[in-house]
């Protein structure tokens, strides 16, 4: 056989392993709840401010939307810190308000993706509670402990949210490990019995109507013994496999995207190749670390068009036709991406957001779009460090502050990192904070909402 028709026999039957999926042809669009739509004036968003927003929402062609954490917290973390994977949020509202979402969205064709926080809990949750009683309960190995003294912890390495990754309890004379927060203890994977508890809450969520889930923080599950994460262990595929029998392979049409931040393209390559049933996609953060926001000492990190490029053709070609890729500029954990990767002064913002719009979706993949970037919403411009309520920002202040570092210098810092600046309330119209609520809102509207809204759009 002549050798172009070889190459192009090839191409077909490399086209044909990977099949079509739901997700393959839609745009994702992720929802903060409390800084979405607020329905009964008390300032924080909920699950009929989206009942209320999803004819425009169909409108925008959207055909998923990602909803953030909205089990039962205590919210040091805005909702990643879960102390009941089966109950709601009351500031979000009620498990029938979710149901009638749900159903709701259905009508329109707009699938549910739902947050699942399975690297840690609350330290309010009650196997938590339960573990910080008793060295030898059922709960106490659902978490990851080291000995020591009160003044002399285990060796670690900072946490992602400031301070040490050990953290003492007096009752049971250990240190629990949280990659994140102090109100956030890692769960143990090596336990089986917590893992098929986290099994059983998603298949009740599945019931719920749920149809795609996010994974947060997933490859920090494995740890190098105990402490320290492992991303590169092949012990993770193990787990997402296990998960996928147990879980979302139970139904073909479950969408599962998993927050990889520390993923290479090799791994990639194996966490989406649909042979490996693992996860259908990634959120990969290379494009995320290319100017330093949010990653290492926050300093700002010059980088060109063409890094960006490489970046992006790499990701491209590195999983075409054996993966697929998640595209997007930003989400709630980073700043917005017209402040970012574009010029967000009055005469070219618009063209930011246009030409940011036409190269996502010029790329092959799932586009996620984050709420308010439609409409071209920029980083808010605070003031004072107590405006800023993100519990990474607040304590990078305290740190610096703490270092002797002024006022000034730090403002600096936030105003380009925070992450508060992805989460003021979405701007609907001119009128009084945004049309976002009829009351006070939980963070400050950005000022330059009576420009930038959805009505002026």
């Amino acid at each position: 056989m002549h050798y172009k028709k070889l190459v192009k026999r090839h191409k077909t039957q490399e086209k044909q392993k990977m099949e079509k999926k739901w997700w393959h042809h839609l745009t994702a669009y992720q929802i903060y709840t409390r800084s979405f739509c607020d329905s009964n004036g008390d300032g924080i968003g909920d699950f009929q401010g989206i009942i209320s927003k999803l004819d425009y929402l169909q409108e925008l062609g959207i055909g998923a939307i990602w909803i953030s954490p909205f089990n039962d917290s205590p919210n040091y973390d805005n909702g990643y810190d879960i102390s009941d994977y089966y109950a709601i949020l009351k500031d979000f509202g009620t498990m029938a308000d979710l149901e009638e979402m749900i159903q709701e969205c259905e009508k329109r064709d707009i699938i549910v993706m739902m947050d699942l926080v399975l690297n840690h809990c609350s330290h309010e949750h009650p196997w938590f509670l339960g573990a910080c009683k008793d060295r030898n309960g059922k709960y106490h190995d659902y978490y990851i402990w080291e000995e020591g003294t009160e003044d002399q912890p285990p060796e670690g390495s900072a946490a992602f949210f400031g301070g040490n990754v050990w953290e003492w309890v007096p009752q049971v004379k250990e240190y629990y490990y949280h990659t994140f927060s102090i109100q956030q203890p890692d769960l143990n994977w090596k336990n089986e019995n917590m893992r098929q508890e986290l099994y059983a809450m998603i298949r009740f969520w599945m019931d719920k109507g749920i149809r795609g889930f996010r994974l947060d923080a997933i490859d920090n599950i494995v740890k190098d013994g105990h402490g320290g994460n492992d991303q590169q262990s092949p012990q993770i595929h193990t787990y997402l496999q296990e998960m996928t029998k147990n879980t979302f392979g139970l139904r073909n049409d479950v969408l599962t995207v998993g927050e990889t931040g520390g993923t290479t393209l090799e791994m990639a390559k194996e966490y989406s190749n649909p042979e490996r049933k693992e996860l259908d996609m990634v959120f990969q953060f290379k494009l995320m670390d290319i100017d330093g926001v949010r990653s290492g000492n926050w300093e700002p990190k010059a980088y060109t068009l063409p890094q960006l490029k490489t970046i992006m053709e790499s990701w491209q070609t590195g999983l075409d036709e054996i993966g697929w890729n998640s595209l997007f500029w930003g989400n709630h954990d980073y700043p917005r991406a017209i402040s970012r990767f574009g010029n967000d002064t009055p005469e070219y913002r618009e063209q930011s957001g246009k030409m940011l719009a036409t190269l996502l979706y010029g790329m092959k993949g799932t586009p996620y779009l984050y709420q308010g970037d439609e409409i071209g919403m920029t980083n808010v411009v605070n003031t004072k460090i107590s405006q800023y309520q993100d519990i990474e920002s607040a304590n990078f202040a305290k740190e610096k502050q703490e270092l002797g570092w002024s006022e000034e210098k730090i403002m600096s810092y936030l105003l380009r990192n925070s992450r508060d600046n992805a989460r003021t309330p979405m701007q609907w119209n001119h009128q009084e904070h945004a049309g976002f609520t009829t009351g006070t809102p939980w963070l400050s509207v950005n000022g330059n909402y009576k420009e930038i809204n959805v009505e002026n759009s």
